[in-house]
């Protein structure tokens, strides 16, 4: 395990990488006195996904994950700043806004570009320095890489989609960022049972999936985003901070759990034959 205090690498030598991009919650005691309010900076945290995948390093995956909150800076958005979802509402690198529309920062205390740059540099960049360093030391090793990138997100959000999210929403840049036969085996997993799903939705994946997913040269990336009523109480209506998030329950989040170790199961599987003669 390599952490820095915010990013921490926990290694393995199997041919699984896992993005845990947005479960931080950590904002720096300066940054705060200029928030609206901490709770509503946490708000779009991808609650307990850490927990919920908390066996992956158990199948030898690799796991890179980050404590900074994604109100700092979204390591998930285009450091361009160029829209993932064109003409649809999103958040940005450095965010201003909730999912709902809310402000973020009091009243002229949002980040100008030089503060943004020095955020990219503090935190986007280490992150994704990260992913490529870990995918390199795997593809000396494996043949065939993926990377599996975690979400999560409210069930109802009704500035983002209509109605009520799917519980999988696997996302594959449209098809480009892997093999559509592992994209065929996922679906497989998570179909049925009272769960729901899509692919390439409304969320097709974001910058890691886009960025790194590259099958010609043996990096299959895909993106799973998580309905949160699938693994914890996902009150609807206004939320404060006595409802939002809810406790984390094993017992309730088992299910999901289960179809999602299969998931992860069959990434290897998938990887693993790119090692066939």
């Amino acid at each position: 395990m390599a952490p820095t205090g915010w990013l921490t690498v926990t290694r393995g030598d199997a041919p699984l990488l896992v993005s845990i991009p947005h479960t931080g919650t950590d904002i720096p005691a300066a940054l705060e006195d200029r928030l609206v309010s901490p709770w509503l900076a946490r708000k779009d945290a991808d609650w307990w996904i850490d927990r919920l995948y908390d066996f992956a390093a158990g199948l030898g995956a690799t796991v890179v994950h980050t404590a900074i909150s994604r109100t700092v800076i979204d390591v998930n958005r285009d450091p361009s700043g160029v829209s993932l979802y064109p003409g649809q509402a999103t958040t940005g690198l450095c965010p201003v806004e909730t999912f709902d529309g809310e402000p973020l920062y009091r009243s002229g205390q949002e980040p100008d570009a030089a503060e943004i740059a020095a955020r990219r540099t503090a935190y986007f960049e280490p992150y994704h320095d990260a992913l490529a360093a870990e995918i390199a030391r795997l593809r000396a090793i494996h043949p065939r890489v993926v990377v599996y990138d975690c979400h999560s997100i409210r069930s109802v959000i009704p500035r983002l989609f209509e109605g009520s999210l799917p519980n999988f929403n696997i996302g594959t840049n449209s098809g480009a960022s892997c093999d559509p036969a592992l994209t065929t085996r996922i679906e497989a997993d998570v179909s049925g049972g009272g769960f729901d799903r899509v692919t390439n939705g409304r969320f097709k994946g974001g910058f890691i999936t886009r960025s790194l997913g590259r099958p010609a040269d043996g990096v299959h990336a895909v993106q799973m985003e998580l309905a949160c009523r699938g693994y914890m109480a996902d009150p609807s209506g206004s939320l404060g901070p006595e409802t939002w998030p809810a406790p984390f329950d094993p017992a309730f989040a088992a299910p999901m759990r289960d179809r999602l170790v299969s998931v992860l199961k069959t990434c290897l599987a998938f990887a693993l034959e790119g090692a066939r003669p």
